[in-house]
């Protein structure tokens, strides 16, 4: 294995088939397809996915294969019912009422951002300073970076507090804020929250969530908010891979569609065309130019029912398998973690060991992380200016049985 060599264990075929079937039954129900000499510790990236939204993906293109808001026959009624329910069922999801929002599809989390930056009368809206914070992914960090730089705006980057609160008194008036909810590095959530969104609308501002990390395991937190703008992924929600948009209705009429193209229109000639997103039951056509993804749409109905029948136990085991992880990154003498506390994501570096070694050696093992700056490269890069570093991130997927072996392993360095 190059650098590092471990002594493997004879093959037992017996206890191997003995161990499978006791490490399924402690899996979370959706995950029985995997193999459990793997273990899977990059959910921050994408999320494994269930067997239901695996089942109801192939179900689509075998059943009801069809284009959505297009066509009469039966397969297109299918499609447009079931999508509709995907788009209820975000909102019931969220606890946010469909008078005030609506929700539209895209690629990912970065091309939702950007089609709202890219857009936006920032004139209009009276939009005098773009605010970010320190702890961003790129998705946030160059698309704030960019609108700035184009509409000839101040930009300011705040820092984040330890908790992951954002210091409202720095947010000056008539300010668009962009952040994360969830870092993708520690774990922090935005704690306050409410507080920024209340206090950011009353000072004629408006705020924009980057939701990526938290919709999985922290989504309560987004419960009832009033941001106007919320983005995240699928395939970070155990979906397909898929972009979501949540927009408030009013927060439309500061949007100059500049994307255009099938779909959003009524009719079109040679100089001028009518938007359909003029009228309120077709809003999100605004940022859905072209043919959706209208299988991945569907199947993520099936992973937020899923979720919504997820067993208790199911949660309280991830809870205990990061809090292990946890206390064994943070005691240990030769380990820097970054966390402050416990999380489904936990960011560490070994001093005297390069981190992509490491993620080599680790996949030896059968472990799958991630190594380098997961594209926060202005916070760990030259602010903090750390080496590359390790991310584990855990889902429903994982076991305690998993993170034992992985602290065992980890262990022997």
């Amino acid at each position: 294995m190059g650098l590092f060599n471990f002594r493997k264990t004879p093959d037992n075929s017996s206890n191997n088939e003995n161990n499978t079937q006791q490490t399924s039954l402690l899996r979370t129900k959706g995950f029985e397809y995997l193999n459990n000499k793997e273990i899977y510790l990059d959910s921050a990236c994408q999320s494994l996915r269930p067997q239901p939204v695996i089942n109801s993906l192939v179900e689509y293109y075998q059943k009801h294969n069809s284009c959505g808001e297009r066509v009469k026959y039966q397969w297109g009624k299918i499609t447009d019912q079931k999508v509709s329910e995907t788009r209820d069922h975000i909102l019931k999801f969220l606890k946010l009422k469909k008078k005030d929002y609506f929700v539209s599809f895209t690629l990912n989390t970065t091309y939702g951002l950007n089609l709202l930056l890219s857009q936006f009368d920032f004139k209009k809206a009276s939009i005098k300073t773009i605010v970010t914070s320190d702890i961003e992914h790129n998705s946030v960090f160059l698309t704030t970076l960019q609108a700035s730089q184009n509409n000839k705006l101040e930009r300011l980057v705040l820092s984040r507090e330890i908790d992951g609160s954002l210091p409202i008194s720095e947010i000056p008036d008539n300010s668009l804020v962009v952040v994360n909810v969830m870092s993708n590095i520690d774990g922090r959530l935005l704690q306050n929250l409410q507080e920024v969104v209340h206090y950011v609308h009353q000072k004629q501002g408006y705020i924009i969530l980057d939701a990526a990390q938290v919709i999985a395991h922290h989504s309560a937190i987004l419960e009832q908010t009033e941001a106007d703008a919320i983005c995240f992924s699928a395939h970070k929600l155990y979906a397909p891979s898929l972009g979501v948009m949540v927009i408030r209705k009013d927060f439309l009429s500061y949007i100059k569609p500049t994307f255009l193209g099938g779909g959003m229109v009524d009719d079109v000639d040679k100089s001028t065309y009518l938007p359909s997103f003029e009228h309120p039951d077709k809003f999100h056509t605004a940022f859905e130019p072209g043919l959706q993804a209208w299988g991945e749409i569907i199947a993520l109905n099936s992973a937020l029912d899923w979720l919504d029948q997820l067993p208790a136990a199911a949660k309280d085991r991830l809870s205990s398998c990061s809090e292990k992880l946890y206390q064994f990154l943070s005691t240990h003498p030769k380990i820097h973690c970054l966390n402050q506390h416990p999380s489904t994501v936990l960011t560490f570096y070994l001093k005297d060991i390069d981190s992509h070694l490491l993620a080599e050696a680790l996949s030896d093992q059968g472990i799958m992380v991630r190594s380098g700056y997961f594209c926060v490269h202005y916070y760990l890069d030259h602010k903090l200016k750390l080496p590359p570093l390790l991310r584990l991130s855990l889902g429903y997927q994982n076991t305690e049985a998993e993170i034992d072996r992985v602290i065992k392993i980890l262990s022997k360095f």
